[in-house]
């Protein structure tokens, strides 16, 4: 069987590996996307009409017109959680199999959280940028994290690992989830509003959807008490990012921190990280050796079970599944 591996050379780097990539070429005749540039829906086409599954990364769109017009495709392969840009409904007209890989980057992104805050209390981005353009950093009282409150957004894998970690801190725990209960008694699971108005340290990890589109606008942004921070470690379209530029320019929240943005790849948006009390990272939360080859070694054990005619953990319409091998 043939696979295209739909990663630009870099991001097979940064986000494959080596390791993966050798295990996908022991099960598969492999097909390397060379190009600098992400494939887009004709070029995705044009790359793959001999494959029979595709390993696609975040910059690979499966739009829906590209199950009809790739006969031979059996299967579509995310090498994420998030499949938002897969029409899976289509590749499930077409009888493609869509699968995502688990969560490997639950801790990662719980400890990128954790120095988002200690960076936020402490000025360490501030004084350091000071330091390196020859001026005198201004010294400034900061916050402890024990015995400050965080509040958390969305209480799933990675909510419950940073609330582990900021047990361990002796902070108080908050959690806003309307999915999820918890019977933690180190843990206070309280309605949005509230969560809002009583924490120093705000943690948006709620998932990217519909209804949480533009979550934190206006009116939660409000709700914040002027020295609290806001940390977006979730997706950009979780947030009104107008609204949260004013509330930042004007002092209404004492800072804020992201690896996510409106941008294009999800990256933070240049207005934003631009501003004097805002920490970004390029969507860098989930990128460390240990959670890229979690997820890029799935995909190779997911490909695998493919080739067996088998559909694999992962899978999201197996029931629809008809270009079985």
């Amino acid at each position: 069987m043939k696979v295209l591996l739909a990663h630009t050379p870099e991001m097979r780097r940064n986000y494959y590996g080596e390791r993966s990539l050798k295990g996908l070429q022991a099960a598969a005749e492999v097909i390397l996307h060379q190009g600098d540039a992400p494939l887009d829906a004709a070029g995705l086409i044009a790359a793959a009409g001999d494959a029979d599954i595709i390993v696609a990364d975040r910059m690979t769109e499966g739009r829906g017109e590209i199950f009809a017009q790739l006969p031979k495709l059996r299967a579509f392969v995310r090498c994420a959680v998030d499949i938002r840009n897969v029409d899976v409904e289509a590749a499930s007209q077409a009888g493609v199999l869509v699968t995502r890989a688990g969560p490997g980057f639950v801790q990662a992104v719980a400890e990128l959280a954790l120095g988002f805050m200690v960076d936020l209390s402490r000025g360490v981005s501030r004084t350091t940028a000071d330091y390196h353009a020859g001026r005198t950093p201004e010294a400034r009282m900061g916050r402890q994290l024990a015995g400050s409150r965080i509040g958390i957004i969305g209480f799933g894998s990675i909510g419950r690992h940073l609330a582990e970690i900021a047990k361990v801190l002796r902070m108080e725990i908050l959690v806003s989830d309307p999915f999820v209960t918890t019977d933690d008694p180190a843990v206070r699971q309280v309605a949005l509003d509230e969560l809002l108005a009583a924490s120093d340290y705000v943690v948006c990890l709620a998932i990217a959807n519909a209804q949480t589109e533009n979550l934190i606008g206006q009116a939660a942004l409000a709700r914040m008490q002027r020295h609290a921070f806001f940390i977006n470690l979730s997706r950009g379209n979780l947030v009104d990012e107008a609204a949260l530029a004013a509330a930042l320019r004007e002092n209404r929240i004492a800072g804020a921190a992201m690896d996510v943005g409106r941008a294009p790849d999800q990256m933070p948006s240049p207005e934003l990280a631009n501003l004097h009390n805002v920490i970004a990272t390029p969507h860098v939360g989930g990128l460390t050796p240990q959670a890229i080859e979690y997820q890029s070694l799935e995909t190779v054990r997911q490909v695998e079970a493919i080739i067996r005619g088998e559909a694999p953990q992962g899978a999201v319409n197996a029931d629809r599944w008809t270009r079985r091998p």
